[in-house]
């Protein structure tokens, strides 16, 4: 407990001139003694922290102090290598060069632990992927055309906050300012983007997380589907639907899941082709049946 306190003292006071002793004992939740016994435990260390008594004064380190590897065990280093580098297989190459620099400084070599390839989406570091990065982190005002499942375009001034991954797909979360709320973007639905050199402030947006905090364009989730999928398909059943299929006696299986209804919707059932059957809502079986209809009589 003491070790991980002593840490986060450190870290803070590497990023703030000046803390006072009451500051950091209720962070901590500790007693001002053990703050002040903490302090000749860092100073013991070589870490170079000193206190100035009377008004303005506080706890700070000295100016040029870079913090020394030697606060990190063996293990921590190879830990925080080992994410650095797993992280550079989905970021841009900034990532690689930082985990290059504390390999440098710790003397080691990343575990190659992770390995992620986004080649057959059709976007890269240089583009849209690298783009609403920037936007983000530099809070930075992004604009694109959306197409929505409907197909309709629109074109939106968006406040980046954060990229998602949510099955299978890539996800923009941010604050549309034609809706006035925070929206998701599917990544491979945005089109023209161009990040401006407008600068937006931070917003008090909760809960954090994309599915609770936003909404999804173009409707919710607003339909009960289940269907029924034959064995000759068995293998896009595990790929697509492993947690929620129910396998019968003859081999095929039953999935049921809520989705939205649009067009990807419809398409995603006809991509089963014969080994497909809609059992519920009885609207859809319809709607894919006259669907089907269509495409058997352009081959008429």
């Amino acid at each position: 407990m003491q070790a991980t306190r002593l840490f986060e003292i450190t870290y803070l006071l590497l990023n703030k001139e000046r803390v006072t002793a009451k500051e950091l004992a209720d962070r901590f939740e500790v007693s001002t003694r053990t703050i002040y016994r903490d302090i000749d435990t860092l100073s013991s260390a070589g870490i170079p922290v000193y206190t100035e008594k009377g008004k303005g004064g506080g706890i700070s380190l000295l100016p040029d102090f870079v913090l020394s590897k030697s606060i990190l065990s063996e293990r921590e280093q190879g830990e925080i290598l080992s994410a650095l580098h797993g992280l550079s297989t989905i970021t841009t190459a900034q990532t690689d060069h930082i985990a290059q620099k504390l390999s440098a400084i710790f003397n080691k070599t990343a575990t190659n632990w992770l390995d992620v390839d986004f080649a057959d989406w059709g976007f890269s570091e240089e583009d849209i992927w690298g783009s609403l990065k920037t936007a983000i982190l530099e809070r930075r005002m992004a604009e694109f055309d959306y197409y929505s499942s409907y197909s309709e375009k629109t074109r939106r001034r968006v406040e980046p906050i954060q990229l998602w991954f949510k099955t299978r797909a890539w996800y923009l979360k941010g604050f549309c300012l034609a809706k006035q709320d925070v929206r998701v973007f599917k990544l491979l639905r945005i089109k023209g983007l161009v990040v401006t050199q407008e600068v937006f402030e931070d917003r008090d947006l909760s809960p954090s997380t994309p599915h609770e905090a936003a909404s999804f364009e173009n409707g919710k989730f607003d339909i009960s589907l289940k269907i029924r999928i034959s064995p000759e398909m068995t293998h896009r059943v595990l790929d697509e639907f492993a947690e929620v299929a129910e396998q019968c006696a003859d081999g095929s299986f039953i999935v049921t899941v809520n989705w939205q209804e649009d067009s990807w919707l419809y398409g995603m059932i006809l991509s089963f082709g014969e080994h497909v059957e809609v059992l519920e809502p009885a609207h859809l079986r319809d709607i894919i049946k006259e669907k089907a209809k269509k495409i058997a009589e352009k081959y008429l």
